[in-house]
């Protein structure tokens, strides 16, 4: 019995001993599925074969930034952790969000999902954020050990630089998990699209970023215990000048609250016109879909919650929907866009992993963004005691050791 309960005690100190594991997840914003196929990026390849590949990363809706930054991070559909869009208006309470809005961004009750660093940190994880959705939000419980406010100036050779200098950090000041951020390949993408020479140059020098991480990973002898995780956002489709949709002429005399975001867009009418403005919308339906949140399909996930308006219009793909030309015309003046149908292959993203934690050259399917999340927590051994949208259960045969 002695002999027992000392194997016993031998065993869980064992087991309270491990060390913890590292993962670093980047974005790539609007670093669409297909762009690492092009034969510029030597350094993804290299991950791939050492790791996991799926052949598309799915966004949730509406295929934007802010939103599926939030999904990946809480593994929960806008309409429940509240970024339902870049830029919101909530009508009970008269607050503007907009993604270029610092102090809306900081505000944390816009808010509603718990981070993976919040779940880290309440299990005495050390986190760091070197930009990332929610990571700067003025409540020092709910973000990263460390953490930087966003400066999209500061030179990407610096990133990652930053990540490095966390990982060798004395042992009990080191983050463990890190995400990092890089705006590029979207910027590209809509400005000059995502066939262009010009997005090309981007994603080559982005894979070049890679590099660098894995060089820097093998000089501080960490190459075989990081996990690294690559993402994007989104994807990105060809626009065009000519494939507009102009709601104020199909409106012209209505009063209504809108949210404009390129390929879709939100209605709230005044509730006496509100028969009205949808029979009108439906009956000039060109190039797009018209929806409540009643009728949406529910394999978009965008209608519980109250900043979602009651109509709501979603282009076809290359189409660009605007209220009138000083409301808008910019989303048909670029040459990519996203926000589309997240079914639509050109909005989806990237996913490969590699490290310890995968399997080794491994392709699978499309992923799902929102579990993303639990995979987070089955890596870190960590229970998720709050509800999310995302599961393990789709994901985790990517892991090389499938635990429940």
């Amino acid at each position: 019995m002695k002999k027992a309960l000392i194997l016993f005690f031998i065993s869980f100190g064992f087991i309270l001993a491990q060390p913890q594991p590292y993962v670093v997840l980047i974005s790539f914003d609007g670093f669409r599925w297909d762009y690492s196929e092009r034969g510029i990026t030597p350094n993804i390849e290299l991950m791939k074969e050492s790791g996991v590949t799926a052949k598309s990363l799915q966004p949730c809706f509406p295929s934007k930034t802010f939103p599926n930054h939030i999904s990946i991070i809480t593994g929960m559909y806008p309409e429940h952790h509240g970024i339902i869009s870049n830029e919101m208006y909530d009508l009970k309470t008269g607050k503007s969000y907009g993604l270029d809005d610092r102090k809306s961004v900081k505000d944390p009750s816009w808010y509603k999902g718990t981070a993976f660093w919040e779940v880290a940190g309440a299990n005495n994880i050390k986190t760091a954020s070197f930009y990332w959705p929610q990571s700067s939000i003025n409540d020092p419980k709910r973000v990263p050990t460390y953490t930087r406010d966003y400066d999209q100036s500061v030179p990407f050779t610096n990133r990652i630089d930053t990540v490095l200098y966390w990982l060798k950090m004395p042992y009990k000041e080191r983050p463990h998990f890190i995400t990092v951020y890089f705006h590029e390949t979207d910027s590209y993408g809509h400005e000059y699209g995502p066939d262009s020479p010009e997005i090309n140059i981007s994603i080559a020098r982005h894979d070049s970023l890679i590099g660098r991480l894995y060089n820097g990973l093998a000089k501080i002898n960490m190459s075989d215990s990081v996990n690294v995780i690559l993402v994007s956002d989104h994807g990105m489709t060809n626009i065009y000048p000519d494939k507009t949709i102009e709601i104020d002429k199909i409106l012209p005399e209505d009063n209504y609250r809108h949210i404009n975001d390129g390929p879709f867009f939100m209605i709230e009418p005044e509730k006496s016109q509100f028969n009205k403005v949808l029979s009108e919308l439906k009956s000039a339906e060109n190039h797009y879909n018209t929806y409540t949140k009643e009728t949406i399909p529910g394999y978009f996930h965008y209608s519980d919650n109250d900043l979602i308006y009651s109509i709501i219009l979603i282009a076809d793909p290359g189409w660009s929907i605007y209220n009138s030309p000083d409301d808008g015309t910019w989303y048909a003046e670029g040459k990519g866009n996203h926000g589309y149908d997240n079914y639509f292959l050109d909005m989806h993203g990237t996913f490969v992993a590699a490290g310890p934690a995968f399997k080794k050259n491994y392709k699978t399917g499309t992923i799902q963004n929102i579990d993303i999340f639990p995979l987070l927590a089955n890596i870190f051994n960590l229970k998720i005691k709050h509800k999310i949208d995302g599961r393990l259960d789709r994901i985790k045969y990517i892991l090389s050791k499938e635990e429940n």
